[in-house]
């Protein structure tokens, strides 16, 4: 069995349901040809790093699956090609590695980290670089030029 994962973009232009109509219509394509769906991941409506057919976004899509051969891919990709709705498409062969990240990913150990929140000192206290919030809150802060050269002099 080899395994593969489809990204392609969908045409933002049609409605919520015809989008998922032609993402479905392709994941069903892939499962008649005897293919195992493993993930199907909705990205949603992303902008584009360039325009496509002048379009500046598109709901992306992608697709990893399983095959027991890659003959079916030509007539797969010929389809998508042909298909007015899909806007661009790239399909990749996975190796294990590739596997395991895509495993990780789904299981929530790669992605976004979820950062603890910092407890912000108390007015009294001392900051972490060194000034206290008193001087730091202040508007005038002393050793800096003002712009006239009577205003600045240099420590000997």
């Amino acid at each position: 069995m080899r395994n593969y994962e489809t990204t392609f973009i969908v045409d933002p232009v049609l409605s919520g349901d015809e989008i998922k109509a032609t993402a479905q219509a392709y994941v069903d394509n892939l499962q008649k040809e005897g293919c195992e769906i493993v993930f199907v991941d909705e990205m949603g409506l992303r902008t584009l790093a360039y325009d496509i057919n002048k379009r500046n976004n598109g709901v992306y899509y992608c697709v990893e699956y399983t095959a027991p051969n890659g003959a079916f891919l030509n007539n797969f990709e010929l389809g998508m090609r042909r298909d007015e709705r899909i806007l661009r498409f790239l399909t990749v062969a996975l190796d294990k590695y590739g596997v395991q990240y895509n495993a990780d990913k789904r299981a929530g150990k790669i992605g976004k980290a979820k950062r603890h929140k910092q407890e912000k000192p108390a007015k009294n206290e001392p900051a972490a670089h060194g000034i206290s919030r008193k001087k730091a809150d202040s508007p005038h802060l002393t050793g800096v030029p003002s712009g006239d050269a009577e205003s600045f002099k240099e420590e000997e």
